[in-house]
Parts: C-alpha cells; sequence; structure tokens
C-alpha cells in the first residue's frame, strides 16, 4: 500500500468514525449542520475540487461532477428539511471507498510491470586497463567488449559467456522460477540475476537492443493501444453522464411543474431527492473504472507468466483466435540439432560416438557441435592428426593411429567401408562412420521437438482452437515426422519465406467466419512478414530474431509453445470477466435507475448500485490477476 492509498484509507476511517458519533449527538440546527459538515469536506473534498476544475476547463460531465451534484443537493435537502445530512456523507464516503478498492487493484496489477521494470540494470561492470573493474552505463558499452557479472547483479546487455559457469534467475523475464544453468560459449539475455558463479560476458547487442531494453519498450507501449470495450467505454461515458444529467434535472422539475399546472400539489422536495438518487445510480463508475482496469490487470498477469503482450486490443483479439499457424524449426522444434540415434556396426557405441568427436573437434559446423554436445569428454587426451575435411564427403583424420572417415554414404565408398553399410530408416542427417577402412556404424542427428510442444497442442484442442497448422522450408519427410509426432492438422514443406505469407494469405481468406483469428506463431527474422500478416503474431522472444520481436503482437519470452495456450487462456479469461462487469453493471443500474425515477428506490440503494457495483466490479476484474496454469506432462 503506497502513503496515497495510507491518506486516503486514514480519511475514510476518520470520516466514517465521525459519522457515526455525530449520529447519536443530540445537536441541532446550524451546529449540527456544521458539525456534520467536517467529516462531509473531509472525505469528499478532493472531490469537490475536481468538479470545479472539470466546470472551469468546460468539461463538467464527469463522476465527480455527478457525486458534487448529489451530495450538496442531499445537504440542501436536510437543511430544507429534516436536518439529516448522512446520507450526503455516506455518498462520499462509500464512493471514496469505491476509489480506494480500485486504487489498491491498480497498485496490485501495476507491481507486476514494476517487477518487470526492476530487471532494468543500473551499470555494467567493464575491465579497465589495469584490470580494475569499472562500473560504466549500459548505454556506452560496445558491442564486443567483455562485461564482467557478480553473485547477486543483473546481466546488463546480451552476450556469449566466455569465461565462467553459474545459474541465472529467470523468473522475472520467464516467469520461471527454477533457474537455468549457465557455462561457456552460450548465450544470456539481459535483466536475468546472476545467482553464483562470476560470468566474463562478450557482448552481442547494445544497450538499446538488447533484450531488456526491447521489453521495457513493449511494456510501455502496452497501455497505449487501447481495445474495442475499452473504446467503446469511453465513447459510452461521453454520451451517457450527460444525458443522465440532463434526465435528472427533467425529473426534478418537469413533474412538479406538471402538477403545478394541473393544481396538485407538486411536492419539490420529493422530485429533488428522486433526481438527486437518479445521478448517485447513473454514476458510470464501475464501467470506467474496471473494463480498463480488467485489462490492465491482464496484461500484468500474463507478464508474471513470461507472456508480454503490446496492447489491450491484441489481449482482446487474441480471445478469439481458433487457427494457429506455427513455423517449426525453434518454435516447436528447439531449432538446434541433436544425436537422437547411434547405430554400430561391429563396434561399441560409445567409442563410435567417441571417434565421431574427436575428428569434428576443430570443425565449427552444426553436425560437428551436435556431435561434441553428445561427446561431453571430447576434449580428453586423445590424439588427433592429420585432420582432412573432404568438400562434399565429410571429414578424416587420425584418432589415436587408426584413421576414422566420418561422412556421408559417398565417403564410405571412397573408404572402402561397404561391407555392413546401410541407410538408416530414421529421419535426420545420417552421420556415416569408417574406421581404418571398415564400417563401424551411423549416428542420427536431427532437430528436436521441444518438451512441451505436445501438450501445447493439446492444450489449443482443449480451449476449441479448431485447426493447428505447420508452416515449414523442411523436407516434406521431416516435417511429415514432426507433424505425426505432434498430431497436427495440418503440414505445408519446402516452403520460401515468401511462400509461407503467400499461405498465410490463403488461410485468412479461407475464413468462415471474419470474426475468427488466425494466430501465427514464429521465431526467425523470415516470419516477420508472416507475423505481421497474421490477425494476430506471437513471437519467440528469449532466443527470436530482433525483426520477429518487432512484428509480433505477443512475445513469449521463454520459447515455450505451451505458453500460447497460457496466452489464449489469459486473454479468454480476461474477456470473460469484462463481460461479467458490463452485463453486470449496466443491469443493476438499468433497474436501480428505474426503481429510483418511480421513487422506490433511496439513496442506500442508490449508493449500492454505484459504489458497491463498481466494488464488485472490480474485485471480480483483480482476478485477472491470478495466473493461468497448465500441468507439465
Amino acid at each position: 500500500m503506497n502513503s496515497k492509498q495510507k491518506k486516503n484509507l486514514i480519511r475514510i476511517i476518520i470520516s466514517a468514525v465521525l459519522m457515526i458519533i455525530l449520529k447519536f449527538m443530540p445537536v441541532t440546527g446550524i451546529l449540527r449542520f456544521a458539525l456534520y459538515l467536517l467529516p462531509y469536506l473531509i472525505i469528499g473534498y478532493d472531490i469537490l475540487i475536481k468538479a470545479g476544475k472539470g466546470i472551469i476547463n468546460k468539461q463538467p460531465f464527469d463522476e465527480c461532477l455527478l457525486m458534487a451534484i448529489a451530495t450538496i443537493g442531499a445537504i440542501v435537502l436536510g437543511l430544507i428539511d429534516n436536518g439529516d445530512y448522512t446520507e450526503a456523507i455516506a455518498v462520499m464516503l462509500f464512493y471514496q471507498i469505491g476509489e480506494w478498492f480500485q486504487s489498491y487493484a491498480v497498485g496490485k496489477s501495476r507491481k507486476n510491470i514494476t517487477e518487470l521494470m526492476d530487471i532494468c540494470p543500473d551499470y555494467a561492470n567493464v575491465k579497465a586497463e589495469n584490470g580494475q573493474l569499472e562500473q560504466v552505463d549500459p548505454d556506452d558499452v560496445e558491442i564486443g567488449t567483455i562485461i564482467v557479472v557478480q553473485p547477486g547483479e543483473k546481466v546488463p546487455i546480451d552476450g556469449i559467456v566466455r569465461k565462467g559457469r553459474s545459474s541465472l534467475n529467470t523468473a522475472a523475464l520467464t516467469g520461471e522460477s527454477v533457474p537455468r544453468d549457465i557455462k561457456e560459449g552460450e548465450e544470456v539475455i539481459s535483466g536475468c540475476i546472476n545467482l553464483n558463479g562470476l560470468l566474463e560476458i562478450e557482448t552481442t547487442k547494445e544497450f538499446g537492443d538488447s533484450t531488456v531494453s526491447k521489453v521495457l519498450e513493449l511494456i510501455s507501449d502496452a497501455s497505449s493501444r487501447k481495445s474495442k470495450s475499452e473504446n467503446f467505454i469511453t465513447k459510452f461515458a461521453r454520451v451517457y453522464t450527460p444525458t443522465v444529467v440532463y434526465s435528472a434535472l427533467a425529473l426534478a422539475f418537469l413533474p412538479p411543474i406538471i402538477s403545478l399546472i394541473m393544481g396538485i400539489d407538486p411536492a419539490p422536495t420529493k422530485w429533488i431527492y428522486r433526481a438527486l438518487t437518479f445521478l448517485v445510480i447513473s454514476c458510470p463508475c464501475a464501467l470506467v473504472v474496471s473494463i480498463p482496469l480488467s485489462f490492465f490487470a491482464g496484461i500484468g498477469g500474463a507478464s508474471k507468466q513470461g507472456i508480454l503482450v503490446k496492447g489491450s486490443n491484441y489481449l482482446e483479439i487474441l480471445a478469439n483466435t481458433k487457427t494457429v499457424v506455427f513455423d517449426k524449426t525453434g518454435t516447436l522444434t528447439k531449432g538446434v540439432f541433436d544425436v537422437t540415434a547411434i547405430h554400430p556396426h561391429d563396434f561399441d557405441e560409445h567409442e563410435l560416438l567417441h571417434l565421431a568427436a574427436h575428428v569434428e573437434r576443430y570443425s565449427k559446423h552444426p553436425i560437428a557441435e551436435s556431435l561434441k554436445r553428445a561427446y561431453e569428454h571430447e576434449a580428453d587426451e586423445c590424439s588427433v592428426e592429420s585432420i582432412e575435411e573432404i568438400a562434399g564427403r565429410g571429414v578424416r583424420a587420425v584418432v589415436n593411429g587408426r584413421v576414422v572417415c566420418v561422412g556421408n554414404a559417398k565417403m564410405m565408398e571412397e573408404a572402402g567401408a561397404t561391407e555392413g553399410f546401410k541407410e538408416c530408416s530414421l529421419t535426420g542427417t545420417i552421420i556415416h562412420v569408417a574406421v581404418d577402412g571398415k564400417y563401424a556404424g551411423h549416428i542420427v542427428i536431427s532437430d528436436v521437438v521441444k518438451p512441451h510442444s505436445k501438450q501445447a497442442i493439446h492444450e489449443l484442442k482443449k480451449q476449441g482452437v479448431s485447426e493447428t497448422i505447420m508452416l515449414t522450408g523442411d523436407l516434406k519427410k521431416v516435417a511429415d515426422k514432426v507433424s505425426e509426432e505432434l498430431k497436427l492438422d495440418k503440414v505445408y514443406s519446402d516452403l520460401l519465406p515468401q511462400d509461407k505469407v503467400e499461405k498465410v494469405e490463403e488461410l485468412l481468406s479461407e475464413k468462415k467466419n471474419k470474426d475468427d483469428v488466425l494466430a501465427f506463431v514464429g521465431d526467425g527474422i523470415n516470419d516477420a512478414p508472416v507475423l505481421s500478416r497474421a490477425d494476430i503474431g506471437i513471437a519467440m522472444g528469449a532466443m527470436g530474431s530482433d525483426a520477429a520481436i518487432e512484428a509480433a503482437d505477443v512475445v513469449l519470452m521463454d520459447d515455450d509453445p505451451l505458453k500460447i495456450a497460457t496466452a489464449i487462456a489469459v486473454s479468454r479469461k480476461c474477456l470473460r470477466i469484462v463481460k461479467q462487469n458490463i452485463y453486470f453493471a449496466i443491469g443493476v443500474k438499468l433497474i436501480c435507475l428505474l426503481l429510483g425515477a418511480l421513487g422506490i428506490a433511496n439513496m442506500w440503494i442508490a449508493i449500492f448500485a454505484d459504489v458497491g457495483v463498481m466494488i464488485i466490479c472490480v474485485l471480480n476484474a483483480i482476478r485477472c490477476l491470478m495466473p493461468v496454469l497448465h500441468t507439465h506432462t
């Protein structure tokens, strides 16, 4: 609770206590009026000031003017009629209670955003010429600079670890509570907190282009993009407020005038009281406050789970997603080739991998990197000599005195290793190995499906997504294997970047319902045009390209495809709460307005119709902050 909230809470308590005490004090006349005026001004002075400023600035029609007219009118009636000022104070008191609840709810949802803002580093440690660490502004660090991140410090700029091992707390960015282990050669993103070891990182981006800067930019821009529901409420309030003010004036003066003309007792006090009650009931606070708050809380709740939504308009669109189109590499699959199978021939499986990794020891080719990752002790004391790379074939080297050939079928043929040679039925890149002219077996290297991809498709289906489609530039055989494993509805392979755009255009034109939304999920720079063209673009943020993140409307910070289902669930929950608040607020107000105009509803019912409904709607809106969880299987 901030200082302003504490101050307002104290005002509410003081005013309520004074009102209760005065209720039992036997005072009358001007003294009673003066004493009741004290709690009224304590609780309502700011509302009266805002109403006055609105009139001066020629923008009078808001809830402050309604509250001011209604409560001042109630006080005047108390002076004229029965000396009861309780209703005037109660209206202002309960209105302020509602405002306090709203302020608390906004503060709670803003806390999620503030926690993300806290990822911004204050400095970067750069090694000076004398070897000492020098703290500099992250904006002043150039690409290729070696920075040092000590335990407990934030990683200030994206880069690659050149020295050290540690664990990183990525919760602020990804929503994941489990620390991520990091070692030499691995990429780190800014905004993470270094938990233990000392890290030396070579920067790969300038601070302005780093992940932390992009995240903060996305957050700061999110509130400026309003949803259709918010725009509707804004337009509704502009028309609604002056309408009810004029209706209240008509209710106050027309019936007495007509009664007077007809020779009936005009009873002006009764009609003025009804008009004041009508004004209190009609105050649109519940809608004006709860709808933007729901979306704000929804964006805050999503960010807490590592999902950045660039605006409440995108949160609303996301709720209507019926078709999800995926890129393959880096989206549904890891985008990193790994050893997925080892098939030896008259040879030890471990030794086969060992020799292949040694032959590829000095290569930077992705296949070589995959072999070296699979055999962690590649840099042991084994002797590797006479390394020769043969174009279009593979690599040959002498390992511990044995000639080892690692490559394709043509290389095996040239090495004379044909006995026992056979092609593999598995999908992927097949690396054959020959030792001293004898076939030793083969190793399968392929892109691996992400752990939660299958569950992500299952969750999307559970949420009513009618079609899941994959677009990829890979060969049909590879694409079909992934599609079959994940149980996708359709797959299109052998596509160039421009083909993907054309395919999305085609899918958009085939939509049966114009309100149905097609979402595209991608991560590469070649996905940017498709992300922009889809109804809503979702980018993998942690390892995705800057172009993809820039073009997307939603960014998943930890590259987990399961978060797509989470994002849709968050948006649907948020929109469901928004609709509940709209129907409830308008429904209750219409009933109470009718009762107020007929004289059935008094000021206490009016207070419930205004403040009570607002508090209920605000508390309902806070539910948007609660996380939407899936059970990982």
